[in-house]
């Protein structure tokens, strides 16, 4: 099996490693300090299974786990964490896998043992409302790319695909603009039930001939219509801004 180490301390990252390659199953052993080389490291290498470490700077191990769970060869993913035994009772009823530092030979094996893949349910139900992410997944050629929220200007809607418009250009998502609204609520606004608009791209509303309101965007040719329903809420926001 090739494995994948993530941890931010060089020390704990060794040590680790270290065991990892006592165990049988062991074949190629990689290392990552952070959630965004993790994730690279899945793309380029696929890992069989990765031990990571939950609190990181950047990218910490939820959110690298959300990304490298809705690759196409995903792989398993064990939590590293210095939680205590009543936070990790939430682990232990959602199934998934964990070692608490400091990390003993014997709990590494029967963890390998029992590994299964995380996905995105069982993130959600780790954290009943899970922070908003700091990147927006996209897949692209089977590619993984990440696209940071501060640079996303809308979402829309169409049919059944919701785009993001960003500012290096556009591209299809597999998130719903309800879940989108739900966990960015504080920094994105519906202004129709197909688009939410990120607010800091937000420069004013336009009244076309025939009546209908759009926003105006910055950094961006296109504007968006927004609905009556909308209308007023949106004018509210913009007054103070």
């Amino acid at each position: 099996m090739k494995f994948l180490i993530v941890d931010d301390e060089p020390l704990a990252q060794q040590r680790l490693k270290q065991l990892v390659e006592k165990l049988p199953q062991t074949g190629q052993v990689y290392l990552a300090s952070n959630g965004l080389q993790a994730i690279e490291l899945c793309q380029q290498e696929k890992p069989d299974l990765v031990l990571m470490d939950i609190r990181m700077p950047g990218i910490d191990g939820l959110e690298a786990a959300q990304h490298i769970s809705q690759m196409e060869k995903a792989p398993a993913i064990i939590f590293i964490t210095a939680y205590d035994e009543y936070a990790l009772d939430a682990f232990k009823v959602h199934a998934v896998d964990y070692l608490l530092k400091p990390v003993r030979e014997e709990k590494l094996a029967e963890a390998v043992e029992r590994a299964c893949q995380l996905n995105r349910a069982q993130l959600n139900a780790i954290k009943s409302k899970p922070d908003a992410r700091a990147n927006i997944t996209a897949k692209i050629s089977g590619n993984i790319k990440l696209i940071p929220i501060e640079d996303v200007i809308f979402f829309q809607a169409e049919q059944k695909y919701v785009t993001v418009k960003y500012l290096d250009g556009e591209t299809i998502i597999e998130d719903t603009l309800k879940e989108l609204q739900a966990e960015f609520d504080q920094s994105f606004v519906r202004v129709h039930r197909n688009a939410l608009v990120a607010v800091r791209y937000i420069t004013g509303i336009h009244k076309s001939n025939d009546g209908k309101s759009f926003v105006t965007l910055a950094d961006c040719d296109k504007e968006l219509e927004i609905s009556r329903r909308h209308l007023s809420a949106v004018k509210k926001l913009i007054s103070k801004l």
